[in-house]
């Protein structure tokens, strides 16, 4: 299965209003050094994020396509194709499993990471096809697609997305080498990926939304932490539990994780302010029942420090690993980097077998 895939270069920083793009410029200089002293712990310039990261794209695609084949009910395995396969997916999740298995491991035993890197794209899929529906965010456009109830039905999007979350699991189990990889690793991988969904994790982020009683800054940070940063934090444990990470390293890896992909969304939230409500997935802020927005709660000046302190919490966590693993710690550098300053984008094609 062939799959196109195209980067589009971009200005340094994306087009703002004038009245954010010197807070955002700024901030963006200060994402590409660490918080210490030493400047060995800002990503080599040799080192390409873009080239990196969609060159695992094309090989987790054509897992995914191979990992969720399209068979009876073909109604349901259609909708789960369609949001599992979509155009626009960044991959974020299983690219940051492969980088931390990498990280630990290296290059040669990759193999016994894609797995759990596909199962975390199968459970993240699972979780948007949820959180878009007309009871939940009340979202009907995705990554600029019509979301999967709005084409599905709300039916087949609620059986898609519930289908997907054990497929995720079986798909570990069955898929993983256990030449490369010790069972008891994929049961703690397994266990990380059940906590970050449960009723503790994601599932609490989009009930603490829903309710969408968040008045002050640690309310809506909690929201951002289960909502995004659990998705994060997973992706960054498992490809290090894979990889023979230790337990001081796996405590590193979860809390850059956590950091990353709350600075993700808050640098996104700064972003949607910029677009009069169009978010960055393509979704119309206006039209969705709830988003917790920290420039809303905390204006954007705070926003902008939060994300200057998720920056140097994010980095500071990786100069261990610097230490012990050199370049191979490139990746996650440059993964904080891009959380702020998007300097690259990237669209995919979808193949014709997708649905």
């Amino acid at each position: 299965m062939a799959f196109t895939i195209s980067t589009v270069s971009l200005p340094k920083m994306p087009p703002l209003l004038p009245k954010f793009h010197s807070p955002l410029r700024s901030l963006s200089v200060h994402c590409s050094s660490s918080s210490s002293s030493s400047s060995s712990a800002s990503p080599s310039p040799a080192f390409d994020l873009r080239h990196y990261w969609t060159s695992l794209i094309s090989t987790i695609d054509s897992r995914l396509d191979a990992a969720v084949p399209l068979r009876y009910p073909f109604r349901v395995h259609e909708a789960m194709r369609y949001s599992v396969l979509s155009g626009g997916a960044k991959r974020a999740p299983s690219v940051m499993c492969i980088a931390t298995f990498d990280l630990i491991a290296g290059h040669d035993r990759r193999d016994a990471a894609f797995p759990t890197a596909c199962a975390l794209e199968m459970v993240h899929a699972a979780s948007l096809v949820h959180d878009d529906l007309p009871c939940m965010d009340a979202a009907a456009l995705r990554r600029g697609r019509p979301s999967n109830h709005a084409l599905f039905g709300v039916d087949m999007a609620i059986l898609a997305g519930d289908a997907l979350f054990p497929l995720a699991y079986e798909h570990v189990t069955s898929a993983t080498p256990l030449d490369l990889v010790s069972e008891n690793a994929v049961l703690q991988v397994l266990t990380e990926i059940a906590r970050t969904v449960g009723s503790t994790g994601m599932t609490a982020g989009q009930f603490l939304d829903l309710e969408g009683s968040y008045r002050s800054e640690a309310e809506v940070l909690n929201v951002l932490e289960r909502k995004f940063g659990e998705m994060a934090e997973c992706s960054a444990v498992c490809g290090g539990l894979l990889g023979g990470a230790g337990e001081e390293e796996v405590r590193k890896l979860r809390r850059y994780g956590r950091a990353v992909g709350v600075l993700y969304q808050l640098v996104d939230d700064i972003l949607m302010e910029e677009k009069e409500g169009i978010g960055s997935n393509g979704r119309s802020l206006g039209k969705m029942k709830s988003n917790a927005s920290v420039v809303n709660v905390v204006g954007m000046d705070r926003a902008l420090q939060i994300a200057e302190d998720l920056i140097g919490k994010a980095k500071n966590e990786l100069q261990g690993f610097e230490e012990k693993y050199g370049e191979r710690v490139q990746p996650l550098y440059s993964f904080v980097d891009y959380a702020v300053d998007r300097w690259f984008v990237i669209e995919e094609a979808i193949p014709a077998s997708a649905v």
